[in-house]
C-alpha cells in the first residue's frame, strides 16, 4: 500500500474507535504495516518512578519482558530516553545496527532483554495532554531501521492516535465520575509528580493545612492507607495519569 493510502486507511480506522481497547486495536494494525509487532503507550507523569511496568498505559509486547527490566532495574539505565524527550520527532533507533553507528551506547541487559523478545528496532515519540501530562508512544519490531519517510509518517498517525485516546478519556471521565472532587484529583495529581504539600499548596494557592485535608478526604475514599498506596491506586483506576 502506497503512504498516502496507508495513511488514509489507518487514520479512518483510529478515528472509528470508541474504546481504549477499539484504538489499541487500530493501532495494532499501525504496527503491521510498518512491519513492527508491538506497540506501547507509556505516563510519564511521576518523575520519581523507578518501575517500568508502572508506567504502562497499554502494551502489546509480553508482561514477562516488564517483570524481567523491572527486575533487574534497568529503567535508569535506558539510554534513548533523554533523546525521546528532546525532540518533539520521532526517534528510531535499532540494536539491529552496528555498534559505531548507534547514536548511544546501549546497555547489555537492555540489548539481550530486547534481542530475545524480538525488539530490534524502535521508534518512539513523546506527547503532552491538554493538561500537560507527558506521554511516550512507542513501537516495536524485528525489522531494519524505518526511513525517514516512514518515519513521518508514523508520526502523523501516532499525533492523530494520541488525540483519539483523549477524547475516549475525556468522554470515558465524563461517563463515569470520579470517587474524588476536583481539588482532591489536583492535589493526587501533583502528589503523584513528587509534590510535597508544601509545594501542591503553592501551586494551588491552598495552604498546607487544606492540601493534607483534601489528601485524607481521598485516602479515605479510596480506602488506602498513605500517600503511596493512594497514588497507586488512582493510577490503577485511571482516576489520573
Amino acid at each position: 500500500m502506497i503512504t498516502h493510502e496507508r495513511q488514509s486507511v489507518l487514520s479512518s480506522e483510529i478515528s472509528a474507535a470508541h474504546s481504549q481497547e477499539g484504538l489499541f486495536l487500530a493501532l495494532r494494525r499501525v504496527t503491521h504495516e510498518f512491519s513492527l509487532q508491538h506497540v506501547t503507550l507509556l505516563s510519564l507523569n511521576n518523575p520519581d518512578e523507578k518501575l517500568l511496568s508502572r508506567m504502562i498505559v497499554q502494551s502489546s509486547i509480553p508482561e514477562p519482558y516488564f517483570a524481567e527490566f523491572d527486575r533487574k532495574r534497568l529503567l535508569d539505565k535506558c539510554a534513548p530516553a533523554d533523546i525521546i524527550m528532546q525532540t518533539k520527532l520521532p526517534f528510531c533507533w535499532s540494536i539491529g545496527d552496528p555498534l559505531p553507528s548507534r547514536p548511544f551506547t546501549i546497555d547489555s541487559g537492555i540489548e539481550d532483554l530486547q534481542r530475545r523478545y524480538g525488539l530490534i528496532t524502535s521508534v518512539a515519540m513523546k506527547l503532552y495532554s491538554l493538561e500537560g501530562e507527558r506521554f511516550v508512544m512507542r513501537f516495536d519490531g524485528a525489522r531494519p531501521r524505518l526511513t525517514q519517510v516512514e518515519l513521518n509518517e508514523i508520526g502523523m498517525i501516532t499525533l492523530h492516535a494520541f488525540d483519539m485516546f483523549e477524547k475516549i478519556r475525556r468522554n470515558a471521565r465524563k461517563a463515569t465520575p470520579s470517587p474524588l472532587t476536583v481539588r482532591e484529583l489536583e492535589v493526587v495529581r501533583w502528589t503523584a509528580q513528587g509534590k510535597t504539600s508544601a509545594e501542591i499548596g503553592q501551586i494551588l494557592t491552598l495552604s498546607d493545612h487544606t492540601v493534607n485535608a483534601y489528601m485524607t478526604n481521598a485516602i479515605k475514599k479510596l480506602d488506602c492507607v498513605n500517600r503511596t498506596q493512594l497514588v497507586a491506586k488512582a493510577l490503577r483506576l485511571r482516576l489520573i495519569a
